[in-house]
């Protein structure tokens, strides 16, 4: 164990078996769960995963019958022909000691497709079908077949089960006022509201046995109106300990609320104070979440009591060894999960495979094989943007003598300016890692030096990767370098626009470029931590939420 990290790699006993450590790899939809050759892919990144160390793993979600699907196609576990399937996942994992369990998801109303059920039938507002309002003869009947998912998940080899109960999910769905509007045994009061969780439960625990971890993520903080109060949240977890669950999971925020949760302008950590504030009222193990993507952040937030455990899910998309490098004293070179969302979240929604935009190989396990090479070359990279540092470091550790050039005097390219942007300041870890990369791998790195033709020709092979230029559209004035400026300029000299400024393009750039010349010069911060240095919120919304949970207050500025 590192004594840098005592807390974080402590075992975790859970009576009828023990976890290495305390962080859960939380669960992510990768796309691979509906993919033709998808299992056996998930599978290599799932292993992936378990050699890096990870105390738990939890996959995407699967739902237990077919009306709960996410989309008509998406991944269901309801089956014995999916449990045989699965044993592939499960034995790959069990292969170097790690632990997962399958997360079981029932979408609700947010389910794509027209078959959708929900507690009352009220439309979602990110989903085109409003869902029939379910009879109690289908409530039971969904509730038996979460039973037999895990039942199914048992026979498969998983170590447990997650049941999904936050995001806004089916099982939030039935405990809301929001969208629960029934008047029988299953709505009005908040005791009846909470009956169908309670009754999963009871159902799953019974189907499974004692020996087998159930973790129920529970909706902590809504973020939406008519959601549960704090009083009601831990009424919950109680009934959910006394109904045989073994870890509390945290989750935060409805998928249609309209605060930020996850992206890379939220503070790290800056949700654990809700689970910190739950924590005293439970006795079994808790796990906090959302924006912890560092080792010294996670060990801050389990040394100061705010949780059990850690659940980072994109960091391990980012960095599959996170862990190991912890435990072996090497934090610097883990490859830091910026909180993009790019290659994850923005993939996922468009229905394709997801990756990371710093970790390309994250679902391409299979795929993207780096292989150390038979015939040594000596290699040029051109530019030490993000594109450049990645090709060079990956080209030195398959075995190649190369060469980064740079003509600035510094590496990062387009990352270094994206950092300058408020709220992307995690960019920056990237070109850390990269920093420490050169260094590892043994690249020799040229600063302040312009790549000429007589300077490359002794080389084997050139890789350019010198970077973009903006695009100027054709129209009249666009030559004025008094009125017209293009984003890099403004970003790096930090150029003064005037009052009335229009911007050309509303891509990410042109919104990146508006929250920049807009931020405001009077700003609230709050105390984060990331190796003992303080971090703005992204507003004051955190501090609104922490005073007033019951009821969220959103300010803007």
């Amino acid at each position: 164990m590192s004594a840098m990290y005592p807390n974080l790699l402590k075992p975790l006993d859970l009576g009828f078996t023990q976890l290495k450590n305390r962080v859960l790899m939380g669960s992510m939809h990768t796309g691979l769960e509906e993919h033709k050759e998808g299992l056996h892919k998930l599978a290599a990144f799932y292993e992936e995963r378990a050699k890096g160390g990870v105390g738990l793993i939890v996959t995407g979600g699967f739902a237990p019958n077919l009306r709960g699907r996410l989309a008509p196609f998406a991944a269901e576990f309801s089956k014995p022909k999916h449990a045989k399937a699965h044993k592939v996942v499960t034995e790959a994992v069990h292969k170097h000691g790690g632990k997962i369990a399958l997360q079981i998801l029932h979408a609700g109303r947010y389910g794509y497709h027209p078959f959708s059920q929900s507690a009352s039938k009220i439309k979602s507002p990110i989903t085109p079908f409003a869902p029939s309002e379910m009879s109690s003869r289908q409530i039971w009947k969904t509730i038996d077949a979460y039973a037999n998912s895990a039942a199914l998940a048992r026979e498969a080899g998983y170590d447990g089960v997650e049941i999904m109960g936050s995001e806004g999910y089916f099982i939030n769905q039935f405990i809301c006022q929001r969208t629960n509007v029934r008047y029988d045994e299953w709505g009005g009061s908040y005791d009846n509201r909470i009956r169908l969780p309670l009754e999963i439960v009871k159902a799953v625990r019974a189907a499974v046995g004692e020996d087998f971890i159930i973790i129920f993520r529970l909706s902590m903080l809504d973020l939406v109106e008519q959601g549960s109060t704090f009083e009601e949240v831990v009424q919950l977890g109680k009934a959910l300990e006394q109904a045989g669950v073994t870890i509390i999971n945290t989750g935060i925020g409805w998928h249609e609320a309209k605060v930020p949760t996850i992206a890379t302008q939220v503070p790290r950590g800056a949700f654990t104070w809700v689970t910190e504030k739950i924590r005293p009222h439970l006795s079994i193990p808790v796990i906090t979440t959302n924006r912890i993507n560092t080792p010294d952040e996670a060990e801050r937030i389990l040394s100061s009591g705010h949780a059990d455990m850690v659940s980072m899910a994109r960091p391990f998309l980012a960095d599959p060894h996170f862990v190991a490098k912890a435990e072996q004293g090497e934090a610097h070179f883990i490859n830091t999960c910026i909180g993009c969302n790019q290659a994850c979240l923005d993939n996922a929604f468009k229905g394709k495979r997801a990756t990371c935009l710093v970790n390309p190989q994250a679902c391409y396990e299979t795929d993207l094989i780096i292989k150390k090479t038979v015939n040594s070359k000596n290699i040029a990279v051109v530019g030490a943007g993000p594109a450049g540092l990645a090709c060079a470091t990956t080209l030195a550790e398959k075995g190649h003598s190369v060469d980064l050039f740079e003509k600035n005097d510094r590496i990062g390219g387009q990352f270094r300016l994206a950092m300058q942007i408020p709220g992307k300041e995690e960019f920056r870890e990237t070109i850390r890692y990269f920093a420490n990369r050169i260094a590892q791998t043994g690249v020799k790195l040229h600063l302040e030096t312009e790549a000429t033709a007589d300077l490359l020709k002794e080389y084997d092979e050139v890789v350019m990767a010198t970077g973009v230029k903006p695009r100027m559209p054709k129209m009249e004035g666009i030559d004025n370098k008094d009125k017209v400026i293009d984003y890099q300029t403004v970003i790096r000299d930090k150029t003064y626009l005037g009052e009335n400024v229009a911007i050309m393009g509303a891509g990410g750039i042109g919104i990146d470029i508006a929250s920049m010349i807009t931020e405001p010069k009077v700003r609230l911060w709050m105390t984060g931590y990331t190796n003992g240095v303080s971090i703005k919120t992204l507003n004051i919304l955190v501090g609104c939420i922490r005073s007033q949970i019951q009821r969220p207050v959103l300010t803007c500025g």
